[in-house]
């Protein structure tokens, strides 16, 4: 395990890997054991697992060569449009090797008898969409193209999005889903984002060319979705590289309504989102090649609640009385779905100003409103442990934490200790894991709740510096101080309880109160006997 004593963040090696280097979990698990040279489980039908790796692995291949062939007949005669197209959208020589643009010859199968003569098979071919078969016939499937290589976030080439030259259409062609390629799965650019290091918002954009030319004027951080609304899949490989989403779809219609399904996906994975709004209907390559990258920057990014709110007022007419209503109505079943009560607060001052009904009708129409349905809808969570009830005095917590230390390090055994000793909520609940026998990073790959993990971290990271033969003095010694600070606790209670008592009831809580006192000295004078 790791913990870092600075910001509280820790976790299991697995877990160290997968924030370090931006992997999900078995990305991870691959990672470390060709480290350490330690086999994988075997997968339950062996050779077919074995049959799709080597698919894959001849597909990535044949994707590299494609791409560095590509690449080449950029710069060669049959390239020369598609370069003059790319050096005419402001893009440099070094822009160019960075993303490894290329170009498609307009020839039918120039790429498909390359890569033949070099020994592919034509089946591999059309298996990694860079060939198609009709009739008998081969051909490629890119031609007359500008050619963007899509690279996975380790280096692999996992497919190609092509613009059109001419007037033919699609004007964009994606390689379709392959056994190494999956659109759903990935982003554009997602290589560059893990180089990436201290991003604080990952820049969701629609195109391969917003992506390109914004990093080519020095705007970090810019993904694309490949051709299809953002899954949330893709959603979650974003996630790993910043804390904030923030969306910068082009300004037109399309785009914008594009802005509010993404929002949901964001919003449906508690990932927090803002969004860009392009002045003028441009799309951000526009922009930032007539602006700037600093009249770029200084666009102020709205809150997903605000771009809720002024996509609903779009078509109404505020100045009369039914459009202000349509538009307080839309609103309040935005400001149900907002969390946090500043926001809240900020968006109801606005729409009061807006729409000139008071802050008790708004709040109460917020109360009626059914909140907006989301276009996703997430699978249901694991459930949460539970947060902890009621807090402890200090002495008591560490003696409870450095009980639990001693536990999870096997310095103790199940017999010494009892899950009831401890306070109700993340310590007795961590207690009782560990008389289960299970084990300390286990319990950490399968907690999801932040504060338990947390809490969890900070106790099997404790250093207590016990020997084997003085663990159960300590132990009894953290008992001991456990049991003084839950009589202290009931003490507090039971004295404020007083006050409202009489008769019978009042003298009860007394003489709890003088046994409880009685113990507590016990317990104080009583520690060597």
């Amino acid at each position: 395990m790791y913990y870092c004593f600075g910001c509280k963040a820790g976790g299991t090696v697995i877990q160290f890997v997968m924030e370090a280097e931006h992997m999900d979990f078995g990305e991870a698990v691959r990672y470390l054991a060709d480290k350490v040279h330690m086999p994988l489980p075997k997968q339950v039908d062996a050779a077919r697992e074995a049959q799709e790796r080597s698919r894959r692995e001849t597909i990535l291949a044949l994707n590299r060569k494609a791409a560095l062939w590509f690449h080449e007949r950029l710069y060669a005669p049959e390239g020369a449009r598609a370069l003059a197209y790319l050096h005419g959208r402001g893009l440099d020589d070094a822009a160019i090797r960075m993303f490894g643009l290329g170009a498609a010859p307009a020839g039918w199968d120039a790429l498909t008898r390359r890569l033949t003569e070099e020994g592919a098979e034509p089946q591999a071919l059309v298996a990694a969409g860079l060939s198609v078969e009709k009739g008998g016939k081969r051909f490629d499937m890119f031609r007359d193209r500008v050619m963007f290589p899509i690279v996975s976030a380790h280096g692999a080439v996992l497919g190609f999005g092509g613009r059109m030259m001419g007037d033919g259409q699609p004007k964009y062609l994606n390689t379709a889903d392959t056994p190494a390629f999956n659109k759903r799965l990935n982003v554009y650019a997602a290589n560059l984002l893990r180089k990436s290091r201290g991003l604080r918002r990952v820049l969701l954009v629609e195109g391969y060319m917003d992506v390109v030319s914004l990093t080519r004027h020095g705007v970090e951080g810019a993904a694309a979705t490949l051709g299809t609304a953002l899954t949330p899949d893709q959603a979650r490989l974003l996630k790993r590289y910043a804390p904030e989403v923030w969306v910068a779809y082009d300004g037109d219609d399309a785009g914008q309504n594009a802005i509010l399904k993404a929002l949901d996906v964001l919003a449906s994975l508690d990932i927090p989102a803002r969004v860009l709004v392009i002045p003028d209907g441009m799309d951000p390559d526009e922009f930032i090649r007539a602006r700037g990258r600093e009249a770029f920057e200084a666009i102020a990014p709205l809150s997903a609640p605000l771009y809720r709110m002024q996509r609903a007022r779009s078509g109404l007419d505020l100045s009369t009385e039914d459009g202000r209503a349509q538009y307080a109505i839309a609103c309040a079943a935005i400001l149900r779905g907002v969390r946090q009560p500043v926001e809240v607060e900020n968006l109801l001052k606005r729409l009061m100003v807006e729409t000139g009904y008071s802050r008790d009708v708004l709040v109460r129409q917020m109360g009626a409103a059914a909140p907006e349905k989301p276009a996703y809808t997430p699978p249901p969570r694991r459930e949460k442990l539970p947060e902890a009830q009621t807090p402890l005095l200090s002495d008591a917590l560490k003696a409870e934490r450095t009980l639990l230390a001693l536990l999870s390090a096997g310095l103790i055994g199940a017999e010494t200790v009892d899950a009831a000793s401890f306070s109700p909520g993340p310590s007795r609940q961590i207690a009782e894991a560990l008389l289960r026998g299970e084990r300390p990073a286990a319990l950490l790959e399968r907690c999801e709740d932040e504060d338990m993990r947390r809490t969890m971290l900070a106790v099997f990271s404790e250093d207590t510096r016990v020997r084997e033969d003085e663990a159960l003095r300590v132990a009894a010694d953290c008992l001991e101080q456990m049991r003084r600070g839950w009589i202290e606790e009931r003490i507090r209670t039971l004295t404020a309880d007083l006050s409202n008592a009489q008769g019978h009831d009042k003298l009860m809580i007394l003489q709890e109160i003088k046994a409880l006192g009685d113990e507590k000295s016990r317990l104080r004078t009583g520690r060597k006997e």
